[in-house]
């Protein structure tokens, strides 16, 4: 769509291999860690220092946990903050001068946990829930400067997240409880994601699972504590 496009990560292969990919493409990348603010100012400066300023903003990065609350590291909640709110406040705070220069665009990629808590992932469902907190509070301040504030509850989605996600000791689970297959592409989120920017929308719920859950949660909370309790536990064991 003739944009520039900057991101960052973790993992320095990764990203040497997308600019391999698409080598003739305005790319910029930047081997960060969104958990840490001064990563964050580096990326964005050198966004800023690269392409000239920032239109758009997606807080993208993300990790999940798994683990029942009572079973818990507590440090795993903070490892979670630490990168899905913190990074999201970093990467945000330090861009908003750009952002209001072009009375541009942010994005928060957040969850159905943001929504609705989610057994098993109470240190993320957290994050998720302070975010869109967060961006929903921006979103007011930012009326008069004419900066659009949107987050996006994209649902299950087959992004690797999981791959990844902690146990209750901090470490990376040995497996994933989910059929990837089964979920949605990323590619096909980020075409709606573009839709929705486009016509700055407020908020994205994408999948029809995600849509029903919050109208249910709204409507029907206890009715929506058991379906979401028979969903994830089977004989008293949680399952997904």
């Amino acid at each position: 769509m003739g944009c520039k496009v900057a991101t960052c990560g973790r993992n320095h292969d990764r990203l040497y291999g997308l600019q391999s990919t698409h080598p003739s493409l305005p790319l910029h990348t930047l081997v960060a860690d969104v958990s840490n603010e001064h990563d964050c100012k580096r990326f964005i400066e050198s966004t800023v220092q690269v392409f000239g300023g920032i239109d758009i903003l997606i807080n993208n990065a993300g990790i999940s946990m798994r683990g029942l609350f009572k079973d818990l590291e507590v440090d795993v909640i903070k490892k979670v903050m630490d990168v899905n709110f913190y990074g999201t406040v970093y990467c945000t705070k330090i861009a908003l001068p750009y952002l209001i220069e072009r009375k541009g665009s942010i994005v928060g990629i957040s969850s159905v946990g943001g929504y609705r808590g989610l057994p098993g992932r109470t240190g993320y469902s957290a994050s998720k829930f302070a975010m869109q907190g967060f961006l929903e509070c921006l979103r007011v301040e930012m009326m008069d400067d004419e900066v659009h504030v949107m987050w996006v509850a994209p649902g299950f989605t087959s992004s690797g997240i999981r791959d990844r996600a902690l146990n209750d000791k901090g470490e990376t689970q040995e497996q994933n409880p989910m059929d990837e297959n089964k979920m949605m592409s990323p590619y096909e989120v980020a075409d709606r994601i573009l839709d929705a920017l486009k016509n700055k929308k407020r908020a994205l719920p994408i999948t029809f699972l995600t849509k029903e859950t919050i109208f249910m949660n709204k409507f029907f909370p206890g009715w929506a504590d058991k379906l979401i309790h028979k969903f994830y536990f089977k004989n008293k064991q949680l399952v997904k």
